[in-house]
């Protein structure tokens, strides 16, 4: 047997281990995601707010309960998170948000949003006005390489 040929089954076999690897690692982390999200949707509950600023923002720098910081893993602490600071009843509060509804929300509006522990998991209603939701710009060739 020519020696290329045994380095190709051996990347061929490799190239099979890594796929299998990934496929089960895969399968774990969304049986997690479904837990978590299961649980996001037994606790929440609707929240009026009224919407003082959003930013994107580290979890050190954005003023989160100690406890919240320690229950995150050092890989998402230096990760830029969408942040919204809101105006609970008397108190002031920082709370993280769902990206997807991080665009979805107005700044200083009131708003009715589902809210899990600090965690804005969606928007119902926003006093004095719709919902906006942005519509998505195609982006060019050069754009996307950037």
């Amino acid at each position: 047997m020519p020696v290329w040929s045994i380095v190709l089954l051996i990347v061929i076999a490799v190239l099979i281990a890594a796929l299998v690897a990934l496929t089960i690692v895969g399968r774990k982390l969304q049986k997690k995601q479904e837990a978590n999200n299961a649980q996001l949707e037994a606790a929440k509950q609707v929240m009026s707010m009224l919407v003082i600023d959003k930013k994107m923002m580290k979890l050190k720098d954005a003023g989160l309960p100690k406890m919240v910081l320690d229950q995150t893993p050092k890989a998402l602490r230096g990760r830029k998170m969408p942040i919204v600071k809101a105006k609970i009843g008397p108190r002031v509060m920082s709370l993280m948000c769902d990206p997807k509804v991080y665009d979805q929300i107005p700044i200083k509006a009131e708003v009715k949003a589902e809210v899990s522990g600090i965690y804005i998991v969606g928007i119902k209603s926003v006093r004095g006005g719709k919902i906006v939701v942005p519509e998505k710009k195609k982006k060019g060739l050069f754009k996307k390489n950037k």
